[in-house]
């Protein structure tokens, strides 16, 4: 099995590329596809797209598009669900200590990570991110 992770721009200009990295392998999952990319507006509009009716889309796409990001495709047993563990609740606030974001994030619209949340939504986005 395989789902798409991203670390977002504040996880890069913070310096936690290595620190991310090494839990998502810690925990035995294989990083298949890496690159560093800047995500231009139209991407990131059809990776949000179905936040586009809501008021806060435009702050995504602005946030998503503010700097370098990691994209990953990350293979192994039930990793969809095991991903969504690690990476922790979406609010920081509400994330377990030793998640990724109960660890390292701040604030809800700043939350270091992305990843997939269904089987279809990684393939979806391992479409957008890597067969392009």
């Amino acid at each position: 099995m395989k789902t798409f992770f991203m670390i977002k721009p504040d996880g890069v200009k913070r310096n936690l590329i290595g620190e991310i990295i090494s839990r998502v392998e810690a925990k035995g999952f294989v990083i298949s596809k890496l690159k560093m990319m800047k995500i231009d507006k139209s991407l990131a509009e059809e990776h949000y797209k179905e936040h586009s009716d809501k008021p806060f889309f435009n702050d995504l796409v602005s946030f998503i598009t503010s700097g370098p990001v990691v994209a990953m495709q990350v293979e192994g047993e039930n990793v969809v669900s095991q991903m969504r563990n690690l990476m922790g609740a979406t609010n920081p606030a509400d994330s377990t200590p030793g998640s990724i974001r109960g660890d390292l994030a701040t604030e809800l619209d700043k939350n270091v990570v992305h990843g997939s949340d269904s089987d279809a939504s990684a393939e979806r986005e391992l479409a957008l991110f890597f067969n392009k």
